[in-house]
Parts: C-alpha cells; sequence; structure tokens
C-alpha cells in the first residue's frame, strides 16, 4: 500500500512539486484513471508551470502503460482541454494545471467523457484508493499517443457563441498573469474589432510579475493602472489556467463574480429567452432579480463547480455562475469558460452602447462585505449560536448557514481544509452592511 500525501482535493489533484505531487505519482495517477474510467483515448493538456512537462509526460507514460492512447493537446487552457474532450469525444481528459497556485504548485484537473469533471464525491476518490494500492495490471499492448493543436477550432468554438458582427470597436486591458491566457486571448480577440491592451501575455510559470490569482486586490494592481493609462474601457484578468475570468470597470473598480453572473445571466436570456440560470447562494440578491426580470427562471446551488453543472443539466439550464468568477455554459459542455464568459459581457456591451459600471447600475443596488474569514475551533458549535442569535429570519442550510431578512442577508460556511468559517454579508445600504456584518462577527469571534 502506498502513502500518499494529502493531494486528492475536493475537485483536483494538487500539491507542491515535487516534495507532494512528483512524477512518480503522476504516473500512478494516469494508470489509475485509465482503470477508473475504462477509456481507450484521454486527452492530455498542460499549463506553462515549470513543472508541467515532466509531470505531463509522466501521466502520459501512465496512461499509454495501462493500454489507452493519448491526445497530447500540449499548452492550452483549461477550457481548451474541456473543449477537446467534448468536442473529440475523448473517454477523459487531464489538465496539468495548479490553477492561481503558487509556483511551487502544480496538479490535476481531471474529467470523464463530454468534459463531466471529477470530483471527490464522483472519482478522485476512488483514483486515490487505486493509487494506494499500486496493484496495476498490465494490459496486452501499450496504447500510442498522438498529437493535437485544438487553439483554433477551440477559438472558433467559443467565437460561435456570440454574435461576433454586433461586436464595436473598444479598448480592453487585458491582463493574462504569465498565464495561458497570453496564448488564448489572441488567438480569440485577433479576429474582433477590440484593441487588446496586453499585460503579462509571455507563459511564464515562474509568475515574475504577481500571481495569476487576480482575486486578490495586489493582483489586478497593474491591470487598474493600465485601464487609466491608457483610457480603456474596461479590463479583464485571467488566472493561471484562463478557465477563471474577472472583470475591472472603466473606472478600474473590481467587479465580483456574482455581478458578472448577472451580467452574463442577462445576456444569455437575450438569446435563450425564458431559460434557467443557476447561481450558487454566495451570490448577490441581484443575480436571481435580475434574471428574474429579465424573464428566466433563477436556480440556487450549493458551492461548486459539481453542484453547479449537476443542477444545471438537471434544469437544462443555459448559464451557471458563481462568486468566485468561474462561469458555465450549456452549449460548452456545461464546462466552466473565462473566455465565452469575456465575450458574452462585450457582446451585451456593445448591443447595449454602455460602459461595465453603466450596464451594471440598475442591476445592483446592494452592498457586499466580500468574503470574511475567521479561525474557530468548533464550526458546529458557533453554526447552532448564529442560528439561535437569528431566529427570527428566514434560514437555510442548503450549503453551511443562510440568514435572510428583507433589507439584509449573510452566509456562513465552514472552509473543508481549514479550521475557518467564511462570512458573506449583504446590505441595502453601507450603514446597514457595517451594523449587520459587525453583530454576526461579535457571534463568531465570540
Amino acid at each position: 500500500m502506498t502513502t500518499l500525501p494529502d493531494i486528492f482535493k475536493a475537485y483536483d489533484v494538487r500539491g507542491v512539486y515535487p516534495n507532494e505531487l512528483d512524477p512518480e505519482i503522476a504516473y500512478q495517477i494516469g494508470r489509475a484513471l485509465v482503470v477508473y474510467l475504462n477509456a481507450q483515448e484521454i486527452a492530455v493538456g498542460r499549463d506553462m508551470r515549470v513543472s508541467s512537462p515532466s509531470l505531463s509526460s509522466a501521466i502520459i507514460d501512465g496512461i499509454l502503460d495501462q493500454g489507452a492512447d493519448v491526445c497530447d493537446v500540449g499548452l492550452v487552457s483549461t477550457d481548451g482541454l474541456y473543449f477537446a474532450v467534448g468536442k473529440y469525444g475523448f473517454d477523459g481528459g487531464v489538465m496539468v494545471t495548479a490553477s492561481h497556485n503558487p509556483p511551487e504548485y502544480n496538479g490535476f484537473k481531471i474529467c470523464r467523457s463530454e468534459a463531466r469533471a471529477l470530483s471527490m464525491d464522483e472519482g478522485i476518490g476512488d483514483i486515490r484508493d487505486l493509487v494506494e494500492k499500486n496493484q496495476f495490471k498490465d494490459p496486452d499492448a501499450r496504447g500510442a499517443v498522438h498529437e493535437r493543436d485544438v487553439l483554433s477550432p477551440f477559438s472558433d468554438h467559443v467565437l460561435s457563441l456570440i454574435d461576433v458582427d454586433s461586436v464595436k470597436p473598444m479598448k480592453i486591458a487585458i491582463d493574462a498573469g504569465n498565464g495561458m491566457g497570453g496564448k488564448v486571448v489572441p488567438a480569440v480577440f485577433g479576429k474582433l474589432p477590440t484593441e487588446v491592451v496586453p499585460l503579462f501575455f509571455e507563459l511564464d510559470g515562474r509568475f515574475p510579475n504577481h500571481l495569476a490569482n487576480p482575486i486578490e486586490p495586489e493582483n489586478v494592481e497593474d491591470l487598474r493602472k493600465a485601464i487609466a493609462e491608457h483610457k480603456a474601457d474596461f479590463g479583464i484578468a485571467f488566472d493561471g489556467d484562463a478557465d477563471r475570468m474577472f472583470i475591472l470597470d472603466e473606472h478600474g473598480e473590481f467587479v465580483g463574480g456574482d455581478m458578472v453572473t448577472a451580467l452574463v445571466g442577462k445576456a444569455m436570456l437575450n438569446k435563450h429567452p425564458g431559460s434557467s440560470i443557476v447561481y450558487n447562494l454566495i451570490c448577490s440578491r441581484a443575480v436571481p432579480e435580475t434574471v428574474e426580470r429579465e424573464g428566466g427562471t433563477p436556480i440556487i446551488s450549493r458551492v461548486g463547480h459539481s453542484y453547479i453543472k449537476a443542477t444545471m443539466r438537471k434544469n437544462d439550464a443555459v448559464f451557471g455562475g458563481e462568486h468566485s468568477g468561474h462561469f458555465y455554459f450549456r452549449d460548452n459542455w456545461y464546462a466552466d469558460s473565462g473566455i465565452i464568459a469575456a465575450l458574452t459581457v462585450i457582446e451585451l456591451l456593445s448591443k447595449e452602447g454602455k460602459t461595465i459600471s453603466e450596464a451594471l447600475k440598475p442591476l445592483d443596488p446592494y452592498v457586499r462585505s466580500g468574503e470574511i474569514n475567521s479561525e474557530v475551533a468548533d464550526q458546529s458549535a458557533v453554526l447552532r449560536k448564529i442560528e439561535n442569535h437569528f431566529s427570527d429570519a428566514d434560514i437555510s442550510h442548503l450549503d453551511g448557514l443562510t440568514v435572510s431578512y428583507d433589507d439584509w442577508w449573510f452566509n456562513v460556511r465552514g472552509s473543508n481544509t481549514q479550521p475557518l468559517l467564511r462570512l458573506n454579508v449583504e446590505a441595502a445600504n453601507r450603514d446597514l452592511l457595517k451594523e449587520k456584518t459587525d453583530e454576526v462577527l461579535a457571534i463568531i469571534r465570540g
């Protein structure tokens, strides 16, 4: 029985290279994936991290030695890997990436056919168990590997989901953070009448300028300056594997993922009237209110891609969005894609002739705290204490504890990996937001 480090996470495999995740473990994961999926052919892509070539080579060897073929799609964004699996009908796919994590990390995002991502509840735990046993039977024949460049067909696919002819000339500052957006953005935006102000498009897994984690304010400071300097219409920042996308408006103000969800949801309902839109429960009330106002059906979900995608498939939802910058599209095999979300926002702004802030103003009357983390020893006890304190409210236990009043609400959830409670509060005005945030934090922090 192999003793493994704690690299098998809720939605992917991730750890420090080579101390926690090395080529030997990658090789075993490749063999286990073939066994778990009973796969004939698997697509493998990788990001620009320094350790990605060695891990990609190792997992490919494992897949081949277990008897399956490999389509090596090379340097690609995660949504490009999902596209390859969905478009060409592979039995599964592996993206070698650690997304937004620092350079010493790497990992695998894994999906089955139709780009259905694996999670700990479905697949990742089984693969871990197979790797721990390390009792693989040699097949009759080794698999074969071939290469395929998917950048051009992927760019054609994402552009096919908007009305390219409606896009008006605009100047957009785009920060790729030395990640895979630096490869994908030129291929896509080169076919639009947009002027791109490029920041850090050079692929460099050492992240010499800043980490490719745009949700942290310090990592979008260069983008904010570029918007002002170049008088850009707005800014876009991608994370390391370019599956998540974040927006700064024309004033350099950060636009939350939930408000991007509202914008994209509105655009999708213009194209698909009466459709369902899925959003996670951390999103602003502005999201379901926008969806209803635009004639759609808002459907709430737990946080996390496996829950969002399952809810979307169950309800034939055309789009799903999360506060964390993940955006999912039915016509993209329900997979997330930052660049499709960006294109959809560009299309909406072009058709409405508005800036980002003008488009958001009628949709968003609320103020929000952002996520506030507190270290607690006993999460359950604190959650019970909060629920008792707010017993006159509308209470939901869909994901953590959601407490709702007419003019404010909050959600508090436990971290899966740390002794933390995560608090998000939204209110009708800033005074109420401060009052209620302080009230909840007083209970959490004792």
